[in-house]
């Protein structure tokens, strides 16, 4: 891998009950806005283990991944971060998100209202275009 190579990292998308797990984010990129529980995949970890151990640090619920949902680049005209998201479900359905880690907040948000909060660059689009919002 180049030095000029998008950093790896994973995210989770979580849909329990009519509702998706967003998280806050409390660092750059993103700061303040919510997006998916996601980062970086550590050395020796695979990019499905990233995803659910950055599920369990930045919103306190265990998770298993199911299936690559995509992948996208950010920001998309010179990426930084290849991010790969994974469909995943709760462990445990009656998880109760706790922040952690780079999230101030952690919640599940119905559907409905996912368009509502101030997202990420890119996630409600992402969303989209994988069948958790529709059009």
């Amino acid at each position: 891998m180049s030095e000029d190579a998008p950093a790896l990292c994973a995210g989770a998308i979580v849909v329990e009950a009519g509702r998706l797990l967003l998280v806050r984010r409390a660092n750059a990129p993103g700061a303040g806005r919510w997006s998916v529980p996601g980062g970086r995949v550590e050395a020796g970890e695979s990019p499905e283990e990233a995803a659910a151990r950055e599920t369990w640090e930045e919103a306190g619920c265990a998770v298993h991944v199911e299936r690559l949902a995509g992948e996208a680049l950010i920001p998309p005209e010179r990426p930084i971060f290849r991010v790969l998201d994974y469909f995943a479900c709760l462990d445990e359905p009656a998880a109760v998100p706790e922040p952690g880690g780079d999230a101030s907040a952690a919640r599940f948000v119905p559907l409905s209202e996912v368009r509502s909060l101030d997202l990420v660059d890119g996630l409600e689009a992402f969303l989209v275009e994988h069948g958790v919002l529709g059009p």
